[in-house]
């Protein structure tokens, strides 16, 4: 890991997505409509975010335990494509782009396991950090 010992505590805030794209209306239909078998897709995938956030140096060796004081989760649907937009937000000495990231990459793998029985031809793809703010580095992607 990392020395971050000498750093200061300053506000640091990633935004990540991942898209998950259905083969069919239907699939979206159900997800709006909450009629999908294993439950409600956006709050179960929300929850499942929100724990992939937490945990993410519990997963990944090189990141430092953080505390985490906001997470934002939202969807945009387009067609057959559900963009998962996730905000993350601490002050601390070291960023949560790789939170942001985890969190994003949780909620679409809990969707694909949601939408599994109904849905056969489902995609993850596009997993990325958008926006980083906060460090010795800014980043913002269109």
């Amino acid at each position: 890991m990392v020395d971050i010992t000498h750093k200061s505590n300053t506000l640091r805030t990633a935004v990540a997505q991942a898209i998950v794209k259905v083969s069919s209306e239907e699939t979206i239909r159900a997800i709006q409509n909450k009629t999908v078998p294993k439950g409600d897709v956006f709050a179960m995938s929300k929850a499942a975010g929100l724990l992939g956030v937490k945990k993410t140096s519990d997963l990944l060796p090189d990141c430092h335990p953080l505390p985490i004081e906001f997470t934002e989760i939202s969807y945009e649907i387009d067609k057959l494509q559900i963009k998962i937009l996730i905000t993350v937000k601490t002050n601390y000495k070291t960023g949560v782009e790789v939170e942001a990231m985890h969190g994003a990459s949780i909620v679409a793998l809990n969707m694909y396991d949601m939408l599994k029985p109904i849905d056969k031809g489902i995609e993850i793809s596009n997993i990325r950090l958008l926006k980083k703010t906060g460090g010795k580095s800014d980043i913002n992607k269109p």
